[in-house]
């Protein structure tokens, strides 16, 4: 994001009401260009697409009680595995359960799951990010060492053995997540922090005798606010996916919650004779997956365009 230059060097006399009026204008140019994002944003029929997606899984996950013909934990063992039907319009599953009503409500799952591991992965990136990055020298090189160490280990497979140490359920699973995807955060962070350290209005901010803490709250999250974004959006694929193969595997959700990734587990035993159970379930992560990245290309097009390719 460009920035407007107070000039070169800064004269002892530097008082806070120039860096104030400098503010006020980066807040101009920022506005103009959020307009200029949105313009590219929409060229992306991709991205109108993911974020109408996401827009409807919102609403469905909101109105979950409104949109679900039955109760998802209902069983019903006398309709049990029943065709797509006019009644049941995805069927029904070996316990007789709607898996329309499942998937509804399944939603809820899916976004809680994603929204909350970006929340902690971001939180914990971001912190040690931001540290790296306005501190620098041991403390920079003892997070990168550290996101090195973590970034040489699969995913799911840390993931899997911080969730297997924790124990099974939902909620171990968010933190599993976690705690191993929160690398991405840091080093976007860190290295958008290092670029704004070469501005001059935060030469000017440091001449007056500005903190860290003031530093960081009034100039650099602001600053790196765009990339945390499109990180954020382009995480939560990677969380969606990493909770349902800890589910599949039998660690995340439990039954009779009506998780994606437990219908697609508990439905494998179904293939031949119920294919619905399963595959059903393995679209809706699919669909999801896909409409998020859509979602995080545009943003990261739109906020980036060097970066992204624009």
């Amino acid at each position: 994001m460009e920035k407007k230059s107070i000039g070169k060097y800064i004269d002892e006399d530097t008082d806070q009401q120039e860096i104030d009026a400098e503010l006020e204008d980066l807040k101009e140019k920022e506005t103009s260009q959020l307009a200029l994002a949105w313009m590219r944003f929409k060229r992306s029929k991709l991205a109108l697409i993911g974020g109408l997606i996401v827009l409807v899984l919102v609403i469905t996950a909101i109105f979950a009680p409104f949109i679900a013909p039955y109760d998802p934990l209902e069983t019903n063992p006398q309709r049990r595995l029943e065709d797509p039907s006019s009644e049941h319009l995805l069927g029904t599953d070996n316990l007789g359960r709607d898996i329309f009503s499942r998937l509804v409500y399944g939603t809820r799952i899916a976004l809680m799951i994603g929204v909350l591991i970006v929340a902690v992965s971001g939180g914990i990136g971001i912190t040690l990010g931001v540290l790296a990055g306005v501190f620098g020298g041991w403390i920079d090189e003892a997070i990168m060492r550290l996101v090195d160490t973590f970034l040489a280990f699969p995913t799911v497979v840390m993931a899997l053995a911080i969730a297997g140490a924790l124990g099974p359920g939902l909620y171990n699973v968010i933190i599993a997540v976690g705690l191993v995807v929160w690398t991405r955060f840091a080093r976007v962070t860190r290295g958008d922090i290092l670029s704004i350290k070469t501005e001059t209005y935060i030469e000017a901010a440091e001449a007056i005798g500005e903190s860290k803490i003031s530093l960081i709250t009034k100039y650099y999250i602001p600053n790196v606010l765009p990339s945390i974004v499109v990180v954020a959006t382009i995480m939560m694929p990677t969380a969606l996916l990493a909770s349902a193969a800890l589910t599949f595997l039998g660690i995340g959700a439990q039954a009779p919650d009506p998780s994606w990734g437990y219908m697609v587990s508990s439905g494998r035993d179904y293939l031949t004779i119920a294919p619905w159970m399963a595959t059903f379930g393995g679209a809706s992560i699919t669909v999801t997956v896909l409409a998020f990245n859509f979602v995080g290309d545009g943003l990261r097009d739109a906020l980036d365009p060097v970066r992204g390719g624009s």
